[in-house]
């Protein structure tokens, strides 16, 4: 196996108390929380006092400092221990880069340091039922009116929608402006006229709470406005790339894990008279299923070089982001053969791993989106 070469000693060590966390505080509870549809909200208080919560965010606010290795870390964990129900990662990777970069002093000073404890919950209002990857053409209206924002509309499948206090939300207001006439507007969820609509039922992901949100004539004053008007789709842009990185990172350690589970399997295994890893078909289907992961990693252990050296094209991180996790739902669809009928069980982590994979070929832009991407470039770059 090619060794990593991407972290440093802080890490490592970072990387045990995160295991060990997740050990302790959610990998007993995350059954309970698939009943209930959500995480416990004790859960983030004790992931914000264990440092899990943007630990790339400056000191000054409670973070470790800007190192993306830090979110790398937890996300990767995450991961291998099939936590899909915390929301960690929207707060952290997604609601707070987003305030820490384009916020203004007072927001900043408002909102991330709660963000670092977990006292204050934060989602991504993006999607609506009919916009989701074409963002452009979102409908939620932001008029304002003297010195506050009206705001109208709904928003849909909104990750920690059921315990968010905080919402960066993407709003029209310029209609005639298309994509230059969104911003983003911070909503606190205690506001009159904000409601959250069903937690809705998924095939899975079922411990982490998605929701409809509504808002009917939510008043915020214009000092919630995020960055400057207009400019919401350029920064929803300029951000994609660590987004659509982390999904990759999670899909990555998501498919080592999988494997992993099934080399173990096999090997205790038999069938006629035999340890299912010795047969032939399990050793090359396997084998072949671990070369493509780590030829995967490597790719991503360099996506994540360029970020941290502000050098990570969008456009490398949607091939990532595609690679990963069509690589993710393929692997978990065949190692799940492997276990037979006890591979249909939710009690083995294999099923739930097949259910919670298939999101990821749509979120964050589905697969066709990523594509199209990709055929973009290399169509323009040849016209050149």
């Amino acid at each position: 196996m090619i060794t990593r070469t991407i972290f440093e000693t802080e890490h490592e060590q970072f990387r045990d108390s995160v295991r060990r966390f997740i050990e302790r505080e959610i990998t007993p509870h995350h059954e309970r929380w698939e009943e209930q549809g959500m995480v416990d909200r004790e859960l983030w208080l004790k992931a914000g006092a264990a440092g899990l919560l943007c630990p790339n965010l400056p000191e000054e606010y409670g973070g470790c400092g800007p190192d993306y290795r830090f979110n790398v870390v937890i996300t990767e964990e995450m991961a291998r221990a099939g936590a899909t129900g915390p929301g960690f990662s929207i707060h952290s990777d997604m609601v707070a880069t987003y305030i820490a970069t384009f916020g203004t002093a007072e927001q900043k000073d408002r909102w991330l340091p709660k963000m670092v404890s977990g006292e204050a919950i934060g989602a991504l209002g993006l999607t609506e039922p009919c916009a989701g990857s074409d963002l452009k053409n979102i409908r939620c209206r932001a008029v304002r009116e003297g010195d506050e924002y009206v705001i109208s509309g709904q928003k849909v499948y909104i990750s920690n929608g059921q315990l968010c206090d905080i919402i960066v939300l993407a709003c029209k207001t310029d209609p005639s402006a298309g994509a230059k006439g969104m911003s983003f507007i911070l909503v606190e969820a205690d506001r009159p006229g904000f409601t959250r609509g069903r937690n809705l039922k998924k095939i899975g992901l079922k411990a982490q709470d998605t929701s409809e949100l509504f808002f009917d004539n939510v008043r915020v004053p214009v000092s919630n406005l995020l960055g400057q008007e207009g400019t919401a789709f350029a920064m929803a842009m300029s951000k994609l790339a660590e987004e659509r990185l982390t999904i990759a990172v999670s899909a990555i350690a998501a498919s080592e894990t999988a494997l992993q589970w099934t080399v173990d399997y096999t090997r205790e295994r038999k069938a006629f008279g035999q340890s299912i890893s010795d047969f032939q078909n399990t050793r090359f289907k396997l084998g072949e299923l671990s070369a493509e992961v780590l030829a995967k990693r490597v790719f991503v252990d360099r996506c994540i070089e360029l970020l941290l050296e502000k050098k990570l094209d969008a456009v490398d991180a949607a091939a990532a982001k595609m690679l990963c996790t069509e690589l993710q739902c393929k692997l978990v669809d065949e190692c799940l053969q492997f276990f037979g009928g006890y591979g249909y069980m939710l009690e083995y982590p294999i099923a739930r791993a097949y259910v919670d994979a298939r999101v990821r070929r749509i979120a964050g832009g589905s697969s066709e989106i990523m594509r199209e991407i990709l055929g973009r470039r290399l169509f323009s770059e040849r016209s050149k």
